[in-house]
């Protein structure tokens, strides 16, 4: 009884690392649109994000947001391989936190 209250309080105090880019903290960037989340990305990644995204791209998108979907919260989404050399990686690619 006593080790799941104490396991219980670890889980309370675990603490993350805060993400930010570019001094914009994750939170934020995920409530952006694409326009205004473009607006913080260098040049090439911005003609990318306009040219559009995508097969191969897009179907990563989509495992990644079931992954995240079926990770109960404080857990760790499963593993999702990645192959794409040239994807751009958006704020919605971030583990759940």
């Amino acid at each position: 009884m006593a080790d799941t209250v104490e396991e219980a309080e670890k889980k309370k105090k675990r603490t993350f690392r805060k993400f930010t880019y570019r001094g914009v903290d994750l939170d934020q960037l995920l409530d952006m649109s694409m326009d205004q989340l473009a607006d913080l990305f260098n040049c090439r990644q911005r003609r990318r994000l306009n040219r559009g995204l995508k097969r191969r791209p897009l179907a990563l998108m989509k495992r990644l947001r079931k992954a995240k979907k079926n990770a109960g919260p404080l857990e760790k989404p499963e593993v999702v391989k990645t192959h794409l050399r040239d994807m751009i990686i958006v704020p919605e690619m971030i583990g759940s936190i």
